[in-house]
């Protein structure tokens, strides 16, 4: 797959041939130190490593030398797992314009479709819809596999036939990201409507933030301003997750604290591990305000200085007149954080899932610096389910398969959507835990 990118300046930075060994070592040194799973560092790795690094560490400039890298870490075929640099100039859809995509055949050849458009992010500013079919970036013709990148802090011109089939170019204001150790740009993380006979619907794009406090907060006034809703649909479509803000919609789904899961090295999986795991501290209420983070770091400091794992279990917020009555609405680009929600409602029989099988991505991952302002993205732990899955490279099949028809979409209908809200005002949409 190529990646290459669309109206972004060279890399403005010289290394040279003692740099390039340098950083390469950096990252293999992290993958031995830190990556989730050592077995996949084996021969067939080794080979790959000693098969790229004569192009990685000739490369002619900075922009080859990053695309080499992140040719060889493809081959680990992980994800979570991604090599950059800190001055943040390009990044994917996803990150850059909050929407995804699927590819297809249309009247235009094969395309890529623009399938979740998140609400406030630069895809919906400039009027990108589901159902669009994408044609060029920057007079660049794309045509899949190729997937398009944009530059960060810039304005790129984005043309592809709307839903009306009319041929548009608009220009997308891509912001420069805040921080420097994961790209994306936040849409609204938090809308929520009534649908009338008691039926309410809340969408949640992604939960940014380790702790999670403000999309938290934003939940729980999104759920209040409902008012005493009977039956809700969650909508998670899209949501390619974040941090521990999830456990708020996970306390969403049940009046109790539950146990939800935990990150654990594989170096740690023993054979006690099901009766170690009862001794693992909890984390089981996000924080109200940000002042009192100090306060979680005194709490679990020892646990994380040790690198035990920490349990998440939901709040235990109390009853609502929903409980028992919740579809959550779930696709392909469902993921991380997000894919914990969906794996702790079938795991407690909470919710009816509806959708598309999710992504399958769920690890914990970090980055770290690995030299020149590059950096390493790498999966540090696996993630279990309380009752012991482990989810990554396994999608959640949903209760009910509805696809992501993009024909139907461009006609304005969501098909995932109205099969939600039939099935809790028929009560098909019922669970008992």
């Amino acid at each position: 797959m190529t990646t290459t990118a669309v109206a972004v300046p060279p890399l403005s930075i010289e290394l040279s041939a003692k740099d390039r060994h340098a950083i390469l070592e950096n990252v293999l040194a992290a993958l031995q130190k830190r990556f989730y799973s050592p077995e996949k560092l084996n021969g067939d790795w080794q080979t790959a490593v000693e098969r790229h690094r004569p192009m990685i560490e000739s490369a002619a400039n900075a922009d080859d030398f990053e695309q080499g890298i992140s040719d060889l870490l493809a081959k680990l075929h992980t994800s979570h797992l991604g090599f950059f640099h800190g001055s943040a100039r390009r990044a994917s859809s996803r990150a850059a314009l909050s929407a995804t995509y699927l590819d297809d055949e249309t009247e235009y050849g094969k395309r890529w479709i623009f399938q979740d458009v998140h609400a406030g992010g630069a895809a919906a500013i400039a009027g990108i819809e589901p159902g669009n079919i994408l044609l060029s970036v920057d007079g660049r013709d794309i045509v899949p596999p190729e997937h398009p990148v944009f530059p960060m802090g810039k304005q790129t011109k984005v043309e592809f036939i709307d839903n009306q089939d009319k041929q548009r170019t608009v220009s997308v204001d891509v912001a420069q990201p805040k921080g420097k150790k994961l790209h994306f740009i936040e849409p609204t993380l938090v809308e929520a409507r009534p649908l009338g006979d008691g039926l309410g619907y809340l969408k949640v794009a992604m939960f940014p933030g380790m702790v999670g406090v403000v999309v938290a907060n934003e939940i729980s006034r999104a759920v209040e301003q409902l008012g005493l809703v009977k039956s809700l649909i969650i909508d998670l479509r899209g949501n390619t997750g974040g941090g521990i803000g999830a456990l708020r919609v996970m306390s969403l789904l049940t009046p109790n604290q539950i146990p939800v899961g935990f990150a654990l090295d594989r170096r740690r999986v023993t054979a006690t591990l099901e009766s170690e795991k009862q001794a693992f501290r909890r984390f089981s209420r996000i924080p109200s305000s940000t002042k009192t983070l100090w306060r979680l770091a005194l709490e679990f400091a020892p646990a994380m200085m040790a690198k035990k794992p920490i349990v998440l279990q939901s709040e235990g917020l109390g009853t609502e007149p929903f409980h028992g009555k919740i579809v959550l609405l779930v696709n392909r680009h469902t993921a991380s954080a997000a894919e914990m929600i969906v794996a702790f409602a079938r795991e407690n029989n909470l919710a009816t899932i509806v959708g598309e099988k999710t992504a399958g991505r769920l690890l914990s991952a970090t980055s770290v610096k690995v030299g020149n302002g590059f950096r390493l993205a790498l999966p540090t732990g696996a993630y279990y389910t309380w009752k012991g899955t482990v989810l990554e490279g396994t999608p959640i099949e949903p209760d009910q398969t509805i696809e992501f028809d993009w024909r139907d979409r461009r006609l304005g209908a969501d098909r995932q959507l109205d099969f939600a809200i039939a099935s809790l005002r028929s009560g098909a949409g019922a669970k008992s835990n």
